[in-house]
């Protein structure tokens, strides 16, 4: 009998040194930000003492890191009722990833509250707290959207997925573009001519921010970083402008995103040479994950747009959707407000099916774009007449050297043309929108642009005038 009791209390003290020789573990793994590996653990454990607050708690945050929002927060809940250490801080996040934004707020509040009793720092906390808010307040404006369609893709091939017409220009990954080039990016977009490329590019200081170059006659010239605040976020990628050379979509991460990269918007002012302040595109395409690479086919009227939320690593989810004409939003107030939640995360894209005929318009475009076979002809440069015979496309068609000289002058009154037509017809929508003493005051100006987009086609036209004449006199 003696013996028995003695192996029943090795047997116990074995597995009491066995569990705490597990907890130590999955504690260090825990420790090293090894979510996905110390979980299991943690699982146990939990289930083994459902009420001990240190092991909701690490659960819980497991989960929130590993994409199990929604399972981390019945955890720290538990870990807060047993004023686990920092619960409030892990329970608020785990609220503001899944759209809980006014229990994120409340609880951010406790949570410095708590600090501030303690007196430590509350500086991290209260850009969280701010965060909840912006996010709270983008919630009460989601944006009415058809979305027609989703692909889950590789993250590193996503840009597969965007099946744009020609018209809207080209995507390309950086290495893809640069491919001899010693710089790292993220994405290039060529406008449809072929002659323009926004891009983004790491900078010295490891971030990533939107540069353009032009294309004078076949060559390129140098990057120059985009104006404006588009670059003062931590990172600026992404880039797509839409046709009319003004409007450019992107996405960075920093303060006014939600979380990870952000999708915003700004436009090109050519009375100051700037970009207007950015704006965030807001919900449904913005979420607490990485959204980006937000792309309007104007000529398919198709929207494209990648996010991770809901996504394994090294997966992202591109979806597919109708561009308003104007921004239609959600009534916030009237609303049920898990119904509002679904259609902000995306929950369903058929939940914003709202006029049938519309999806299957816009389903039949893009199986008819998807379809379509790749482009397999090289677009030409340019179309210049040297006369009725002789028709140029690219630079080296040229024989004359003078005329070759004289075609890229051609080309730069060309492009200062266009910039000072493009100046010349945002001041006359300025003009129609202000009062007559606003009026008077830019009259002046309105007529001395007049007249300088004027000299620039008599000047345009002299120059192809003395191409045509360099380029015969070598042909003939």
């Amino acid at each position: 009998m003696k013996n028995k009791y003695i192996l029943l209390l090795l047997f116990v003290f074995w597995g009491i040194h066995a569990s705490a020789q597990a907890l130590a573990q999955a504690k260090a793994l825990y420790e090293k930000g090894q979510y996905e590996q110390a979980k299991p653990a943690f699982k146990k454990f939990v289930k083994s003492q459902p009420n001990n607050g240190n092991y909701n708690l690490w659960y819980g945050v497991c989960c929130l890191n590993t994409g199990e929002a929604e399972e981390a927060i019945k955890y720290l809940e538990t870990a807060v009722k047993r004023r686990a250490t920092s619960g409030q801080l892990f329970l608020a996040q785990a609220y503001n990833a899944t759209y809980r934004f006014e229990d994120a707020v409340n609880t951010y509040e406790d949570y410095i509250a708590e600090l501030a009793k303690r007196k430590r720092s509350t500086t991290e906390a209260e850009k969280l707290l701010e965060k909840s808010k912006a996010n709270l307040r983008l919630l009460k404006g989601v944006e009415e959207v058809c979305f027609i369609d989703s692909f889950v893709v590789d993250k590193k091939d996503f840009l597969e997925a965007y099946k744009i017409s020609p018209e809207s220009g080209k995507l390309f990954m950086y290495d893809a573009y640069f491919e001899n080039s010693n710089g790292t990016g993220g994405t290039v977009y060529e406008t449809e001519l072929g002659n323009k490329i926004y891009y983004s590019e790491l900078q010295k200081d490891s971030t990533l921010n939107i540069l353009s170059r032009n294309k004078m006659m076949d060559e390129w010239g140098k990057g120059s970083m985009l104006p404006g605040s588009i670059n003062e976020s931590v990172n600026a990628s992404y880039p797509y402008v839409l046709a009319d050379g003004i409007t450019i979509y992107y996405a960075a991460d920093g303060p006014s995103s939600m979380g990870g990269y952000d999708i915003f918007v700004t436009r090109y002012n050519t009375n100051a040479d700037t970009y207007l302040t950015p704006e965030n595109v807001g919900m449904p395409f913005n979420s607490p994950y990485n959204d980006y690479m937000y792309v309007i086919d104007e000529f398919n009227n198709l929207g494209w747009f990648a996010s991770d939320r809901y996504q394994p690593d090294g997966k992202v989810c591109v979806y597919v959707f109708i561009p308003a004409s104007s921004k239609q939003v959600y009534n916030y107030e009237s609303m049920d407000k898990n119904k509002l939640i679904k259609l902000a995360r995306l929950h369903s894209i058929r939940d914003t099916w709202t006029d049938e005929s519309l999806v299957t318009d816009a389903r039949k475009r893009l199986r008819e774009i998807m379809q379509e076979k790749p482009e397999t002809k090289k677009r030409h440069e340019f179309e210049f007449v040297i006369d009725d015979r002789n028709t140029y496309h690219y630079a080296a068609d040229f024989r004359s050297p003078q005329a070759k000289a004289q075609f890229k002058k051609y080309l730069q009154l060309e492009e200062s043309y266009n910039l000072q037509l493009g100046k010349l017809e945002n001041m006359r929508t300025q003009y129609s929108r202000v009062n007559q003493n606003e009026k008077n005051k830019m009259a002046p100006a309105i007529l001395d642009l007049e007249k300088r987009v004027q000299q620039l086609v008599t000047e345009i036209d002299r120059a192809a005038i003395q191409v045509r004449k360099l380029e015969k006199q070598i042909i003939k």
